[in-house]
């Protein structure tokens, strides 16, 4: 067994709303990005430890801004990015805009961004041959799950497990409900969900609440990075 079953893979071309979905490796963060942030994106930005989680933000913000700058004719630093959470109005919550539905991922080596007029979610994970797959399996996957995932060894499983898991999380973050909802529930009615090729050493996943597959388009943001 290579691909765990129950879910397309690649870019779909279902007759549903279209999806872009833009990727950039972790590497391609430059410094000069950060004029186009505004104050509460600095802030956050200079509150990450590490480079690569610093890297990992700007190269987020920036493909967010810029992919909306080219669809709304404005220039990056004029679009405006809402970040306040639901809960408790800081700034930390999943980024929106106007007119459009949007959503933000990275791991590893990769930084995702996907857009669309529906509801949307876009997860990567890094495929980590240490994970305990046992453990999480028993709470973020269904029966069904569980037993094809033992039909795995090795890498493979980590990668069967992995992705179970950016499906999970790509449902959750499209519906809104976060992974403080039933992690073990299946995919709920008028959600789709893809798989995405990004390589061997990540796994993504897309999920967009509709009733039909979406057309998903997928670029490459150094196109947008100069």
């Amino acid at each position: 067994m290579t691909t765990p079953r129950g879910v397309t893979g690649a870019e779909g071309r279902g007759g549903g709303p279209d999806v872009e979905v833009w990727w950039v490796g972790v590497g391609a963060a430059r410094d000069e990005f950060v004029r186009d942030l505004d104050e509460v994106e600095r802030g956050r930005l200079a509150g990450y430890l590490r480079e690569v989680d610093q890297a990992r933000f700007l190269l987020g913000v920036t493909l967010v801004r810029r992919v909306l700058a080219r669809r709304f004719s404005l220039p990056a630093a004029k679009v405006v990015l809402d970040r306040s959470c639901s809960e408790c109005g800081k700034p930390h919550g999943k980024v929106r805009a106007t007119g459009v539905e949007l959503s933000v991922t990275h791991s590893g080596d990769l930084v995702g961004i996907a857009v669309a007029d529906r509801p949307v979610g876009l997860d990567v994970e890094q495929v980590d041959p240490g994970v305990d797959v046992d453990a999480v399996a028993r709470v973020a996957l269904t029966e069904a799950q569980v037993r094809e995932l033992s039909g795995y060894d090795g890498i493979a499983r980590a990668r069967a497990f992995t992705t179970y898991w950016t499906r999970k999380e790509a449902v959750v973050k499209a519906t809104g409900e976060g992974l403080g909802g039933d992690l073990r529930a299946a995919v709920p009615d008028g959600v789709q969900v893809q798989d995405l090729d990004v390589g061997v050493d990540h796994r993504a996943a897309l999920a967009v609440v509709d009733a039909e597959a979406p057309v998903v388009k997928v670029y490459d943001g150094k196109e947008l990075l100069g």
